[in-house]
């Protein structure tokens, strides 16, 4: 950045600052979302925003290599207690929280002390496969379903308890929980996140909304800004939600479904070509890129020991590697879409979950997908059914170990993260396989059903 441009953002947020401080707001959190998928923060004074644009907030790169038990390993290049980095917030994300009234939030790119980007910077990374993809021409939107589970409040070693009884998509739920419903959409609808559908789901106590979509980055930040704000309305009414992969083994899980399109201008490439389903050729090789990653790609976007007790057949949670037309089964689902809605038609990463960061995801998904756009790859036939009892189809990984496996053999997630970030997402996942290595269900769930 250069003097100009520094003084620009230094005005811009003494602008901002002023805006918050007339609405009360004292407090900024940054975030950022570390390897092992938590949203980590560092909070400055508002009057401090100014400041932190300028000069950054200083925070300890040991974080790419923390767990989920905030335990820490090593990798080759990030480990142990030296260095420093530097937190900038992104001042177009700049959003007063609804359900913290005092606070406003932000998410933060990092750097090293000298202005130099960080190679470990989970959502510059996803920045750059966002631009590799504008290079090509294709324009990616995306956007993340949130599932969680909501209990009543109480200490973590206590099997849950649900505030409602009511069924599976039942509005029994919905009229149980009211109030807390229509307060999230009150929040949300403030923070001027665009809410598509909100809904009760399978497991006791299970909600999903879905946002609308966004460039890849934005999507990530909607993750985020979404699950916080989940969490700050379920404390506003004493309840607890749930982001985990699951709550009780056995059940049902709670996904992170990942949506995509691409587009060209106005146009939509996942319709109005040759190929499946009336895909593009572009489309086409852009998804069968993705299909054939899937097993590397767990490790990214299903990257917990506890993801493999979600990662189960016959319960929509996309445990083979196939796709298909609306098919639930399947990891990769295609949506048509109404012939009149030119945005309808896109395709779902169901095999993912919350356990993941999402910034790696997107990032992780979009190389692979050019990928096969590089290799002029061509989709399989679709798969009509349940996978499981057909018998035909190659089961995902089942385990983070054997996804591990295939994410370290990737070159082209290795190429695309580069060393620095590939290796400390690698001893990321090594670390957390040996910490609940013959650890049971019950006890995997109990030990990450809060932290998420």
């Amino acid at each position: 950045m250069d003097t100009e441009q520094r003084e620009q953002a230094r005005a811009r947020a003494r602008e901002e600052a002023g805006r918050l401080a007339a609405q009360g707001i004292v407090g900024t959190a940054l975030t950022w979302v570390d390897n092992a998928g938590l949203t980590r923060v560092k909070a400055v004074p508002a009057t401090r925003l100014e400041h932190a644009v300028q000069w950054g907030v200083g925070m300890s790169p040991v974080f790419d290599v923390y767990l989920v038990d905030d335990s820490m390993t090593t990798s080759r290049h990030v480990g142990g207690p030296d260095g420093d980095l530097r937190l900038f917030p992104d001042l177009d994300r700049l959003t007063p929280l609804a359900a913290q009234p005092r606070w406003a939030w932000a998410p933060a790119d990092r750097y090293d002390v000298s202005g130099r980007e960080h190679p470990v910077c989970q959502r510059r990374f996803a920045h750059r496969m966002a631009e590799r993809a504008r290079e090509r021409g294709i324009g990616v939107l995306m956007g993340f379903e949130t599932e969680w589970v909501v209990t009543t409040a109480g200490p973590p070693e206590r099997e849950p308890r649900y505030p409602t009884a009511g069924p599976a998509y039942g509005m029994t739920r919905l009229v149980d929980l009211s109030d807390y419903l229509a307060d999230l959409l009150d929040a949300l609808q403030a923070q001027r996140v665009e809410v598509l559908q909100l809904h009760p789901e399978y497991a006791p106590g299970q909600f999903e909304v879905s946002v609308a979509p966004a460039d890849p980055v934005g999507a990530a930040d909607l993750a985020v800004l979404v699950r916080q704000t989940i969490r700050g309305v379920s404390a506003q009414h004493g309840l607890e939600p749930s982001f985990a992969p699951v709550v009780t083994p056995g059940a049902v899980g709670s996904g992170g479904h990942l949506h995509l399109s691409l587009w060209q201008g106005d146009r939509n490439l996942c319709r109005g070509g040759d190929g499946p389903c009336g895909m593009t050729a572009t489309s086409e090789a852009f998804l069968a890129g993705v299909l054939r990653a899937l097993p590397a790609l767990l490790a990214v976007g299903a990257p917990s020991p506890a993801s493999y007790l979600r990662l189960e057949p016959s319960r929509w949670a996309g445990a083979y590697q196939c796709w298909g037309l609306e098919n639930r089964e399947a990891a990769l689902r295609f949506v048509a879409g109404a012939p009149e809605d030119p945005g309808g038609a896109n395709a779902e990463v169901k095999c993912f979950d919350q356990a993941a960061n999402p910034y790696l995801a997107t990032g992780a998904v979009i190389a692979a997908g050019l990928a096969g756009l590089d290799a002029g790859l061509t989709l399989p036939p679709p798969v009509a059914g349940d996978p499981a009892r057909e018998g035909r189809e190659k089961r995902l990984p089942s385990s983070l170990p054997a996804a591990l496996e295939h994410f370290e053999a990737s070159d082209t997630l290795r190429e695309a993260l580069g060393d620095p970030l590939f290796e400390s997402v690698a001893a990321v996942r090594r670390a957390e396989a040996e910490l609940f290595a013959g650890a049971g269900p019950q006890d995997i769930a109990a030990a990450t059903r809060g932290r998420y």
